[in-house]
């Protein structure tokens, strides 16, 4: 699990150890996480099926979580060459005890993102992880270090881990392989594809009729009178009904600390503004809306580059 704050290698490892990330080490598993007190939220969303893959784009390398570690005595050293990797092994996942805590390159860890931690890939960078058990495919993004344990190959976000039905037994046999450059302009110039639906959840729930990554769930706008909004002009070419998804949270309060963030630094441009919208548990923030989805897909990069966080195209 994720081993950032000195208080925690201090009572969970007693080791100092020099770098954030990842580890598998604590006490035995108890639902599905691997130290006793971790695990998923006592009610989590109800609709994770529906939270889409992490769409790959080329990020510049963060420097010191790229930098060789030794960990536990052992010695990782991150490949940052480029290099295609694929191997087989297995994946764990953790959960509640580390979200909201700072991933190897400084953002908070979100259990309901498409994220994942690894020893050697570099963060961030983005993978194609198939579980060997019931051959779902999920994409994630590597923003953290770990898992450090001999058996486990990548410790994934909660949701990654639904996705791929990995939840009830704590961890499944997956083969990880990166998405290169190469691989995300081609992606890249193909534009946004539908993914193959997916069976059944391990926890029950029915498969996704539509995938979401082509046809993003509508959601109900929150009303929220305590922070309102300045007024900002509406986009060129009339209102319409394309957002852009730039987060999925638990709590509506970190939801809306990133709204408010987002509004600070993009107000002075005119841009659309953000907004937390609600559906079942989970609190998601949007910008928009956007005249069509052209429009929508012009702003992606201005966006990203403004507020670091890469935002996909989802309808009201």
């Amino acid at each position: 699990m994720t081993l950032n704050r000195p208080l925690h290698l201090i009572m969970m490892l007693l080791l100092a150890i020099a770098v954030a990330g990842c580890s598998s080490t604590g006490g035995r598993k108890k639902g599905g996480g691997y130290y006793k007190d971790d695990g998923p939220d006592a009610n989590p969303p109800s609709n994770l099926d529906q939270v889409p893959d992490a769409v790959p784009r080329i990020e510049p390398y963060a420097s010191g979580a790229n930098r060789p570690y030794v960990v536990f005595g052992q010695r990782y050293v991150p490949d940052t060459t480029g290099q295609p990797y694929r191997k087989q092994g297995i994946a764990s996942w953790y959960g509640k005890k580390f979200h909201g805590n700072s991933t190897s390159i400084g953002e908070p860890y979100d259990m309901y993102a498409m994220t994942a931690a690894h020893t050697t890939l570099p963060v961030p960078s983005y993978a194609r992880v198939t579980s060997l058990v019931n051959g779902r495919t999920v994409i994630v993004r590597v923003n953290d270090r770990g898992p450090f344990h001999s058996d486990r190959l990548m410790d994934l976000s909660y949701v990654a881990a639904y996705k791929l039905g990995i939840i009830g037994p704590g961890s499944g046999q997956v083969v990880v392989e990166s998405i290169g450059a190469e691989e995300i302009r081609r992606l890249a110039s193909q534009g946004p594809a539908a993914p193959p639906p997916q069976p059944s959840s391990a926890t029950g729930s029915q498969p996704v009729a539509e995938p979401v990554a082509a046809a993003p769930v509508a959601l109900t706008p929150v009303a929220l009178p305590a922070t309102p909004q300045p007024a900002r002009p509406a986009p060129a070419g009339g209102i319409g009904n394309v957002y852009l998804q730039v987060g999925a949270f638990s709590q509506p309060a970190n939801a809306q600390t990133l709204v408010s963030r987002i509004n600070a630094q993009l107000g002075a441009e005119g841009a659309p503004p953000a907004m937390m919208e609600q559906a079942n548990n989970l609190y998601r923030v949007k910008i928009g809306p956007y005249p069509d989805r052209q429009s929508a897909l012009n702003a992606v990069q201005q966006v990203s580059d403004r507020i670091g966080i890469l935002p996909s195209i989802a309808a009201q």
